[in-house]
This record gives C-alpha cells, sequence and structure tokens, in this order.
C-alpha cells in the first residue's frame, strides 16, 4: 500500500511495550513514520506536536482510555482518523467508539491484514476528504468567478448606458456650438462666433475626460511607484485647476506651505485623483447661485507618516443621499453632465496607495474632502 507524505506520520497508542515494539516495527515495515507513546498523556501531547493524520490506540488502560483520547483527538481535530485496538469482551466499548468517530478497531492478537486493512480505510477516507475538499474550493472558485463576471457584465451594462446618456447630451452641445459658429460667420455676427467656440471648448474638454475615465476604468495597470516631490507635484496639479478656473469667477487658494515633502506614489495617477476632486468643487462652485463670490482652497500638510491633501470649497455642498453615493460607479448628481466615473476612479486610485479619503459636506455650505497617503507604499499593509 503506498503511503502519501500527507498519511506517513502515525502515532501508536499502547500501555505495553512488547505490543508498541511490534506494532512500530510492522508499521514502520508499511512506510510509516511512528511516534510510539505509552499513555494517554504522552499520546496527547505527541498529536499536538506532529498532528498526525491517524492515530492507533488501544481501548483498555491505565489512566487516560483509549475512548478519552479519541474524543479529545475528535474534539481537537475531527479530520484525525482514529484505529481502536480492542481485547476479546470488549464489543461494547468497540462500538462505543464507533459512536465517537473511530474509523475501525482490530482485535487483539493483531494480524498484519487486519491492521492493513484499517489503515486501507482509513487513508481512502483521508484521500476522499481531501479530494471533496479539493472539489469544493474548485467549484467556490468558480462560482466566484461565475459572480464576477455577471457583476463585470452588469457593470458593462451600466456603464454603456450611462455612457451613451453621457454622449448624446455631448453631441446635441456639439451640434448646437457648430450651429452657433456657422450661423454667426453666414450672418457676419462675429461677436457671437465666440459663444459657440466657448460651448464647443467645454463640450470637448468633458469628452477628453470621459475618454480618460472610461479608459482608466477598463485597463488595469499596477501602480508606477516613484519619489515624488509633493509641493512640486501640488504645484502641477494647481496649474491645471487655475487654468480650468481663470474665466469663472472662482477665487482658487494654494495653502501648501513650506515643508520639503518626499512621497512615494503613482504620481501620473495620484494626479488624476486629485484633478477629479478638485473638478468636482469646481462644478460645486459653478452651479451654486446663492453666493456672490466662490472659492477653492488647496491644502497639503504632512504627519510623521502621511501626506494629507485638503480640498475645501464653498459650493452648493451635498445632501447625506449624495455624500453616501458620491464614490459609488456611475452614482452622479449633475444628471447629464456626469458619468458616474471621476469620484469612484480618485477613490480607487487613493486605496491602491493605501490611502483614505473621507468628506464633510453640507447643502448650500460647502464640502471638505481629507486625502491621506502613506510616505512610503508598503504591500499589504
Amino acid at each position: 500500500m503506498a503511503i502519501s507524505e500527507y498519511t506517513k506520520k502515525i502515532i501508536l497508542v499502547d500501555d505495553e511495550k512488547d505490543i508498541r515494539d511490534v506494532l512500530e516495527i510492522t508499521l514502520a515495515d508499511m512506510g510509516y513514520h511512528v511516534f510510539a507513546a505509552g499513555n494517554g498523556k504522552q499520546a496527547l501531547e505527541l498529536f499536538r506536536t506532529e498532528m498526525p493524520q491517524i492515530v492507533i490506540t488501544d481501548i483498555k488502560m491505565p489512566g487516560m482510555d483509549g475512548i478519552e483520547i479519541l474524543r479529545n483527538i475528535k474534539n481537537e481535530n475531527p479530520d484525525t482518523e482514529v484505529i481502536m485496538i480492542t481485547g476479546h469482551g470488549d464489543t461494547d466499548l468497540a462500538i462505543k467508539s464507533l459512536k465517537y468517530e473511530a474509523i475501525d478497531f482490530i482485535t487483539k492478537p493483531i494480524s498484519d491484514d487486519a491492521l492493513e486493512i484499517a489503515l486501507k480505510r482509513a487513508n481512502e477516507k483521508i484521500i476522499t476528504r481531501r479530494q471533496l475538499r479539493k472539489y469544493t474550493e474548485s467549484l467556490e472558485k468558480l462560482l466566484r468567478e461565475k459572480s464576477e463576471l455577471q457583476d463585470h457584465l452588469s457593470s458593462l451594462g451600466i456603464m454603456i448606458g450611462s455612457i451613451s446618456h453621457g454622449i448624446k447630451g455631448l453631441l446635441t452641445r456639439l451640434d448646437g456650438g457648430v450651429y452657433l459658429v456657422e450661423s454667426a460667420h453666414t450672418n457676419k455676427e462675429y461677436d457671437d462666433i465666440g459663444e459657440g467656440l466657448d460651448i464647443l471648448k467645454e463640450t470637448v474638454t468633458r469628452i477628453k475626460k470621459m475618454v480618460l475615465d472610461i479608459l482608466y476604468y477598463a485597463k488595469e495597470r499596477d501602480l508606477k511607484l516613484e519619489k515624488v516631490n509633493v509641493l512640486q507635484f501640488a504645484g502641477d496639479v494647481a496649474v491645471v485647476i487655475e487654468q480650468k478656473i481663470d474665466d469663472q469667477h472662482i477665487e482658487f487658494h494654494r495653502d501648501f506651505g513650506q515643508d520639503n515633502i518626499e512621497c512615494e506614489m503613482d504620481a501620473e495617477f495620484f494626479h488624476s485623483a486629485l484633478i477629479n476632486i478638485l473638478d468636482n468643487a469646481i462644478d460645486a462652485c459653478t452651479e451654486d447661485r446663492s453666493k456672490a463670490s466662490h472659492k477653492i482652497i488647496f491644502s497639503i500638510r504632512q504627519d510623521n507618516e502621511n501626506v494629507i491633501f485638503e480640498i475645501h470649497d464653498n459650493g452648493i455642498g451635498m445632501d447625506t443621499k449624495t455624500k453616501e453615493n458620491i464614490f459609488n460607479l456611475f452614482y452622479s448628481s449633475k444628471g447629464s453632465k456626469g458619468t458616474g466615473f471621476g469620484l469612484f476612479i480618485s477613490n480607487d486610485i487613493i486605496k491602491q496607495h493605501r490611502g483614505t479619503i473621507n468628506v464633510n459636506s453640507v447643502a448650500e455650505k460647502g464640502t471638505y474632502f481629507n486625502i491621506k497617503i502613506p510616505k512610503q507604499h508598503i504591500e499589504n499593509k
């Protein structure tokens, strides 16, 4: 009988040394690595140290008997198979051992054939259990993959619907912008051409952002980490935003301090994350008609382990429902102006950097984002 590495350890328990010696030789000849014990206490100590898959124990022993050993072993590891050794007239004890899930019992004097049959039964049960566990794990993996595929297809359907709705709106705006430019040109109303060009520029910017968001969502990419000068990085982000709000009457304030801060990040990805959040702040300000002036504050600070980016705006703010859903894929409170990609992507990028993002917002008052990432990127933090 072939013995696998998994089952070759065996503990033999008997208070009679002569029986232990004979059985130890027989079991070693069968290919087992035998650990012998003369009582229940020694047996349990060996069991906890060696963790064998098979234990052979005498039923009748002084002190802790075989039934108690069986119950202790099954309590600690139900998968361990226990073979009981019985004497003539121990039928009741043998039946009791089966009740406590012994795999088999053999009667003294022990024949090699009876011992081999009992061991074969134990090994078959161990192997069957291993195969069943393996099949179960494979089935669970297939079910997870199927569920992930269904989720992906569902997300794809929602994405297509969301994108198509957004694209229709953008195409309508493009048509409107082109019409204004052509009409103004035809009628030589050159002052009106600027209005059409503004619509076209805004629409092209939104199309570009939508395409970049879709590309990010569609592709899988590991972070390309590098040491980054945070002040310089944040300055690059600020320049992009300042250009966007140049003619929108929004005050933009940099609050970077003078500290030299270095951080390990994927600068391209994290740049996109902050731009999305700042774009959200711009939209919140431009949509707010209740205030005479608007302001966005972009701040940087640090603690011992983290870099902290803060974005304040005094725009329209968010109600409770919007605040709870802003990081969900395809959720947008902007109607046809939004796809629900931006903040979802920002949250995902920040999580990839082992960071956190928190938001506090009050409707009609404004919104505050707090983004924290570790200075040193540690895998499986």
